[in-house]
């Protein structure tokens, strides 16, 4: 049974910065992408980030230039590095994680960017 845990999500102002993290346990088999999407109020869940293995990264439109992906596969973990927040950013944030045996998916943390 493979889990992950997402933490880092909080309450920020306009412009700040924030740092998710999302940690897999469990039985795994190597995970092929590592990821993040949010899904707002009223919206449908949304990709922000993802990496490979290799460290292929993928960007929404709207989060290029401000957000960075890593991950350290040794640790099975994931980070989105967020800067210059926006309210447009306020969501719930997912840890997504694949690989041959299955798709998996966090909890969610909630980001909330308001003065």
């Amino acid at each position: 049974q493979v889990r992950l845990v997402e933490s880092g999500g909080g309450l920020v102002q306009p412009g700040g910065s924030l740092r998710l993290s999302c940690a897999a346990s469990g039985t795994i088999v190597r995970f092929w992408s590592m990821g993040w999407y949010r899904q707002a109020p009223g919206k449908q869940r949304e990709l922000v980030a993802a990496i490979t293995s290799g460290g292929t990264t993928n960007y929404a439109d709207s989060v290029k230039a401000r957000f960075t992906i890593s991950r350290d596969n040794a640790k099975n973990t994931v980070y989105l590095q967020m800067n210059s927040l926006k309210p447009d950013d306020t969501a719930v944030y997912y840890c997504n994680a694949g690989n041959a045996v299955g798709d998996y998916w966090g909890q969610g943390t909630q980001v909330t960017v308001s003065s």
